[in-house]
């Protein structure tokens, strides 16, 4: 049996979305997660001026908030530097921008 095969453009157009989804998804494809660099959560919380666990409540929360991260095991989380340095960029307001 043939499997039917859609383009993201065609999912994209399908679901209803955006078409900055294509921009995105081309963005998350090419960020190389073995070879960029990993934060643990204290090295992102130091970095952004949080306490860990408001780290640790941001993953729990339903939706999760936050930057993006990998759960290696029930102990072990961490934060790829591209996944952090994009999810602060999206967190930036420009006061130009906004007036």
């Amino acid at each position: 049996m043939i499997e039917p095969k859609l383009t993201l453009a065609q999912v994209v157009t399908l679901l209803g979305r955006p078409t900055n989804v294509l921009a995105e998804a081309a963005e998350e494809a090419a960020i190389d997660l073995l070879h960029s660099g990993w934060y643990t959560t204290e090295e992102v919380a130091a970095l952004i001026g949080v306490d860990p666990s408001t780290l640790r409540r941001w993953r729990t929360c339903v939706p999760p908030q936050g930057p993006a991260f990998v759960q290696l095991s029930s102990r072990v989380t961490q934060y790829s530097v591209p996944d952090v340095e994009a999810w602060l960029r999206a967190q930036r307001v420009d006061p130009a921008r906004v007036a």
